[in-house]
């Protein structure tokens, strides 16, 4: 079996034209003595910083320099920037401000007073003309469906820009997905006077299609548009059934984790993810191009250079979860601007930056069918043979958790589930090992100028069962507000409404309460951290959904007009929700380590040293150690020979050595650094700053930035 993959070879300064070549040469340097200017650091994603002043000998000398608390509390997992002297960050609120970097004193803040969304954002972006005369300086970053551009001495809207100060994300997308939920959680990616946004859509059926788009950063105007799921004569249509693109069941294929762009080549690196419903596509046969590829486009034009699928026809939820990084390695005494991508599975892929030739070799294994009717997965699925995973491949039942008090019925369950290598979701329950949120996550991983990939991952299983979808007639004997609540909410909230607080989503029995009506229906219409908002619902069918939850709808059986008025379901089957495997306590159902730090040597594939990350603090109480963490947030490395990283549950900071792995230093913060900190220097002295949101994994909420220094 072929992979999809069209490399450009030695023509490539011929396709692209000289000028890709030649244009802002002196924009791809890594992050300078100073600034944090870029998400994650800089356009290569290498969360790196070439200062020096914190040394791993004087690292235990750092003391709490600044923080800085947010009128709200909640997720934060932005990266802040730091630009001459002023740190741009997003409250859990999603309102955005700026603080001195040097004291944490507030200078202004923004966004809408009167409404508060609920989502998650990890950062802004910064954008400064080029030329003579007076520079024009923006932020750019979104709320909800829309991409703002302020101006970043008073963090008010610029009026020229979009609408009176906004562009709105569906353009570009087509007038079936007008109303379809979107928004951005990521920084968009500059290139010149452009800005290429990541997206978020709806991952159940019906989702809106995550064409990669560009917009005029001074305009806010749709500048190119990449589709993801072809149109007719576009390359990758035949992967998909015919007219996929008009189907309006089908739809994702988006990049919502960030992108990565080499200015001087003139080329943007895009990671999609899976084509939506996630888990089921017996309506999508094929490979399903370009869903789960690595994407090379001309950031000028949008334009296919080269591509690499690493998940043929997903049906895991295996969408890559976090930007790639460009690198620089040496092969056989040869320098290779390369690119490499991390993954869910815990591979990394290694890749020519130009051509798209694999550095290492990649085969394609065979997997399982499915015995779902109507599914058909494909045949086989690529595996990189170096460098080795970095996350755990399966589980027998000699890696049961040896510290659980319930390792008999862990054992029934795991013989009761399929557990092969990309085993089919089945009616009977299949294993996902690493699950969904990996392996790698949405922080990412860190690289040296010398070619050190430093990454940290999730080692904890999942279990997905399968379940018929309920049908027309079942559904129109259910009241208005339970039929919209069967249809869209108990996948992940179950029949009784109980949740599964150990996999992150709360019981909603007797949310009347503890909440109340607004409140619900801000988060039914606009979404809640990870959960999207149900755009698609008419007003009817929410005040329906909201009569129920709160236990104020009459039951009355529904009668054939009303079973007239359904439409059959999208799908015959989905899944159950998202389940952790784990024991009556809450511990992973596996042994530890239950999350990892990796450092890999991309000149040659193979590990420099590999550490738990974290500590369970009940555990540890008993004497039980390096039992790691589930961790959700990247590192940063800098050039005096650290790594810094939260990530963790346990409401730690670190710092590790990062030649050894060796830890150096470690503090407490206010609430748990769910987000990838950042460094920074101000008038001679290093800062590093993390942002401590917590209220993920159990962990309790927070709302503050905390910067430290030397003394």
């Amino acid at each position: 079996m072929k992979r999809l993959l069209l490399p450009l070879g030695a023509l490539a300064a011929l396709t692209f034209g000289w000028s890709h070549f030649t244009q802002n040469l002196t924009d791809d340097k890594p992050n300078d003595n100073t600034n944090w200017s870029e998400y994650l650091g800089g356009l290569d994603r290498n969360h790196y910083s070439a200062l020096s002043q914190i040394t791993p000998d004087n690292v235990t000398n750092l003391k709490v320099a600044w923080t800085y608390a947010t009128p709200d509390s909640g997720q934060i997992q932005t990266n802040p920037i730091i630009v001459d002297g002023v740190l741009y960050g997003v409250s859990p609120t999603v309102k955005v401000f700026a603080l001195d970097a040097k004291t944490g004193k507030e200078i202004w803040t923004a966004g809408d007073p009167l409404k508060a969304w609920y989502s998650t954002c990890r950062g802004v972006t910064y954008w400064q003309s080029e030329g003579p005369g007076e520079p024009d300086k923006r932020i750019l970053y979104t709320v909800g469906p829309l991409l703002y551009a302020l101006d970043v001495r008073t963090g008010k809207p610029i009026p020229s820009f979009g609408e009176n100060g906004h562009a709105d994300l569906h353009d570009g997308l087509g007038q079936a997905a007008k109303d379809k939920f979107i928004i951005s959680n990521t920084p968009g990616t500059i290139f010149g006077d452009l800005i290429v946004m990541p997206v978020r859509v709806a991952e159940e059926v019906g989702g809106a299609p995550g064409y990669i788009r560009a917009f005029n950063v001074r305009t806010g105007k749709l500048a190119w548009t990449f589709r993801t799921i072809p149109y007719p004569n576009e390359y990758g249509y035949n992967t998909w059934p015919k007219e996929a693109y008009r189907n309006p069941d089908i739809g994702a294929a988006n990049n919502w984790s960030g992108m990565a762009v080499d200015r001087r080549r003139g080329i943007i690196y895009v990671p999609t993810g899976s084509p939506s419903y996630d888990f089921y596509g017996g309506n999508r046969h094929g490979q399903n191009l370009f869903a789960n590829c690595l994407l090379a486009l001309d950031a000028k034009t949008g334009k296919r250079l080269w591509h690499f699928q690493a998940v043929h026809h997903d049906l895991w939820d295996r969408d890559f979860p976090a930007p790639p990084n460009l690198v620089t390695v040496t092969q056989n005494g040869k320098k290779i601007d390369a690119v490499a991508q991390v993954t869910k599975s815990g591979f990394v892929f290694v890749f020519d930056r130009v051509t798209g030739k694999p550095l290492f070799p990649i085969k394609e294994v065979p997997v399982p069918k499915s015995d779902i009717p109507g599914e058909m997965t494909w045949p086989t699925q690529p595996v990189p043979q170096k460098p080795a995973p970095f996350a755990r491949q399966s589980m027998t039942e000699a890696d049961i958790n040896p510290h659980s008090g319930d390792r008999d019925s862990l054992k029934a369950v795991l013989r009761s589930v399929g557990k092969r290598f990309y085993e089919p979701i089945s009616k009977q329950g299949s294993l996902m090992f690493p699950g969904t949120d990996g392996g790698a996550e949405w922080g990412g991983a860190a690289a040296d100028p010398d070619g050190i990939l430093y990454v940290n991952a999730n080692d904890v299983p999942w279990i997905f069962k399968m379940i018929d979808a309920p049908k027309a007639d079942e559904l129109a004997h259910l009241s208005p507000g339970q039929r919209v609540y069967t249809q869209n909410c108990i996948s992940c909230h179950g029949p009784e409404r109980k949740g599964n607080a150990r996999s992150g989503y709360p019981s909603l029995v007797d949310i009347g309460q503890r909440r109340d009506r607004p409140y619900v229906m801000q988060i039914v219409s606009n979404g809640k951290g990870m959960m999207p908002g149900f755009t698609a619902l008419s007003a009817d069918d929410k005040q329906a959904l909201i009569a129920f939850l709160f236990g104020e709808e009459k039951q009355e059986v529904g009668s054939a007009a009303t079973m007239a008025k359904i439409k059959e379901p999208y799908l015959p089957y989905k899944v159950t929700g998202y389940n952790k495997f784990q024991d009556s306590r809450g511990y992973p159902a596996i042994a530890p380590p239950w999350g990892t730090l990796n450092a890999i040597n991309l000149n040659t594939g193979e590990y420099l040293w590999k550490i738990p990350l974290g500590e369970d603090k009940a555990l540890k109480a008993k004497g039980i150690r390096n039992t790691g963490t589930e961790n959700y947030g990247g590192p940063v490395i800098t050039a005096s020979g650290l790594l810094f990283i939260a990530a963790t549950k346990d409401e730690k900071f670190r710092a590790f050595d990062k030649k050894t792995g060796k830890l150096l230093w470690e503090t407490d913060l206010p609430a748990a650094g769910f987000a990838t900190p950042a460094t920074y220097q101000v008038n001679g002295k290093q800062y590093v700053v993390i942002a401590c949101g917590g209220a993920k994994l159990g962990a309790k909420k927070g709302n503050q930035y905390v910067a430290f220094a030397l003394p």
